[in-house]
């Protein structure tokens, strides 16, 4: 009777073990009908992603994992290319790093983002795209067995071409991007602080709604519809799609400071089109209650609430360790 209690708990001790520790996998999608460079940037406390930046050529697709537990934004840069020094420029979401991988770094304005906490509150994911730091290209999010038309483990993401319908005052020069108001004006009441670092002060605008009636379902500004996070349970992988509806065209664009030469990087100097065609924006994450929302939706990163307790990894060992210890 004894070991037989004991090869349950061994059971259901295993069973716990590889639930907690299960990693989960973002497959990131190039739809664009030109390349990007998506950048990844984990939040404070969070584990470093491998890789932090990499080349995605139009068509193609790449898998990389996460451990349970990690929280952070990934993003695609455009129009990349070598300067005059050697060093990588893009010219939108450029990481400031120089290099392929973003080092930990965020990315530039305008950008659009997509945001994760892996395993959270009572253990499930939430996630969202976001348009507080601007926009450049459309970003789908989409889990594994989700549900369809819910804001309960759906797709979410922005599929519209806000370049095209961005207000002159916010467009960036070459229109490759779309800036947010606050990045823009940088008024508090556009950036929802000083008087107004709350909900009840902080409002939408009439620039946080050109992207909002474009992008129903994401984030426009600090404190919007907190329905516009999704959540699933923890333990799923997710696919991350730029450009989600097919891109008719590219248009050409060097980054900042970029020579003249031809490019020394894959699909160097070519920044997708947007497509025309409606669906959501995006912001940051929230656990629970919104009292961190707002600083992780401006980007302020280390604000995050803190990373649940490391999860213990799967291990093909881990039976053994655990039916040593119990008998």
């Amino acid at each position: 009777m004894g070991i037989a209690r004991s090869f349950v708990a061994v059971l259901v001790l295993i069973c716990i073990f590889l639930r907690e520790g299960r990693a989960a996998t973002f497959t990131f999608v190039n739809r664009c009908t030109g390349t990007v460079w998506p950048g990844i940037q984990s939040n404070a406390g969070s584990s470093r992603l491998d890789p932090t930046g990499f080349v995605l050529p139009p068509g193609t697709s790449r898998a990389v994992p996460a451990p349970s537990g990690w929280s952070g934004r990934v993003w695609a840069r455009t129009g990349c290319a070598q300067d005059g020094t050697g060093k990588m420029v893009c010219a939108t979401g450029d990481c400031g790093s120089g290099s392929l991988e973003c080092n930990g770094q965020n990315a530039a304005t305008p950008a659009t983002l997509a945001e994760f906490t892996l395993a959270g509150g009572n253990g499930d994911d939430f996630y969202d795209v976001s348009l507080v730091d601007g926009y450049n290209l459309p970003i789908l999010i989409e889990p594994a067995g989700g549900a369809t038309g819910a804001t309960t483990c759906a797709a979410a993401g922005c599929t519209a071409d806000l370049n095209a319908r961005c207000p002159a005052e916010l467009r960036t020069e070459g229109g490759a991007g779309c800036r947010s108001a606050c990045d823009a004006f940088g008024k508090p009441e556009y950036c929802c602080s000083g008087a107004y670092a709350n909900p009840n002060t902080c409002r939408p605008t009439a620039y946080s709604q050109v992207f909002k009636s474009a992008c129903p379902k994401s984030y426009s500004y600090a404190y919007d519809d907190p329905t516009s996070t999704f959540t699933c349970g923890g333990g799923r992988d997710y696919t991350v799609t730029f450009c989600p509806v097919a891109t008719p065209s590219v248009k050409s664009s060097g980054g900042p400071g970029a020579t003249t030469a031809p490019p020394t990087l894959p699909g160097a100097g070519a920044t997708p089109q947007m497509p025309r065609q409606g669906g959501t924006d995006g912001q940051g994450v929230m656990l629970g209650d919104n009292s961190w929302l707002a600083s992780l939706a401006t980007g302020d990163v280390s604000s995050a609430p803190p990373r649940p307790g490391l999860a213990l990894r799967a291990s093909p060992l881990a039976p053994l360790l655990l039916l040593g210890l119990l008998l």
